[in-house]
């Protein structure tokens, strides 16, 4: 086919383009809306009186001389210690991937090789409990650990979100491994290689695209849960999303929502960046798990 009859009509390659910046100002809106908010106080950023307070910042400029403050990002960071919050969620969500990757690699690899009929019963168990509410297993969990005295601590909410994932990274990765060929495996112990050096040395590199897009979902189901986290940590153990919650105060505690708003921009950015580092691995890994090999 030519290189004539592949390209496009000017017209579609002008409406393809509008559509492409205009959804993408969509998407982006409610970060770019948020991020610029941050840099406000909150009689602008909430304004009833004059929604373009919020664009020309005529509080802020009254309050603090100019139309922008860090005010929001210092109270978060440094006044209420969001940091430790920081630290928490970068623990919580390296130790469950770590955990997750390691099991689900392992145990679906080893699922999708085995030919014994439990396999499939295994799976199907795992996929129920994955199907059930976060919100009801944490209940289980809850009389154990205070009776241990383990409540409130990283390790304890770790163990449960492990708990919750593993299901998911499991169906995920043996999935990934159903679509090697098991050939490959056969090829590399006639070389000489064990059953798990065939797994590590052929399989994983192979496999590498699929365990990164599944480590991903993983960590953001870590980094995103909000169910778990507040449940089983206390205050000085607080991940980024509850301690988030806790800005905007109770019926009995006021708070302060800018502190909010300016931990949110923060919380979002490194999602941004890890999405954006990991991309092409995510497509592949995707593709990957969709398109038999």
């Amino acid at each position: 086919m030519s290189s004539k009859a592949l390209k496009q009509p000017p017209a579609l390659r002008t409406f393809s383009t509008i559509f492409v910046v205009f959804w993408l100002v969509i998407a982006a809106f409610p970060f770019l809306w948020t991020l610029w908010g941050s840099f406000k106080v909150e009689l602008d950023f909430f304004s009833k009186a004059d929604w373009r307070n919020a664009l020309t910042g005529a509080r802020t400029f009254v309050e603090y001389g100019t139309a922008f403050t860090d005010n929001g990002y210092e109270g978060a960071w440094v006044q209420e210690e969001f940091w430790r919050s920081v630290l928490n969620t970068a623990i919580v969500c390296i130790s469950v991937v770590t955990i997750s990757l390691t099991l689900g690699t392992l145990g679906g690899y080893a699922l999708s090789r085995s030919s014994f009929r439990y396999t499939f019963w295994l799976l199907i168990a795992a996929l129920i409990f994955r199907a059930m509410p976060p919100i009801t297993l944490v209940s289980g969990y809850l009389l154990p650990f205070f009776e241990w005295n383990l409540w409130g601590k990283l390790p304890t909410t770790i163990v449960v979100l492990v708990a919750i994932n593993q299901p998911f990274t499991l169906w995920m990765l043996h999935s990934f491994f159903q679509k090697i060929p098991k050939e490959l495996d056969e090829s590399a112990k006639v070389d000489g290689c064990s059953q798990f050096q065939a797994f590590r040395r052929v399989i994983i590199p192979v496999m590498w695209p699929g365990v990164i897009t599944t480590g991903l979902f993983s960590f953001l189901l870590a980094y995103n849960d909000f169910a778990v986290t507040s449940m089983l940590l206390s205050t000085d153990n607080q991940t980024m999303v509850p301690k988030i919650a806790s800005f905007l105060g109770t019926t009995q505690t006021e708070g302060n929502v800018m502190f909010a708003v300016a931990a949110v921009v923060s919380a979002t950015v490194p999602l941004f960046i890890l999405v954006m580092f990991f991309q092409r691995q995510i497509v592949s890994g995707l593709t990957q798990g969709a398109v038999k090999g």
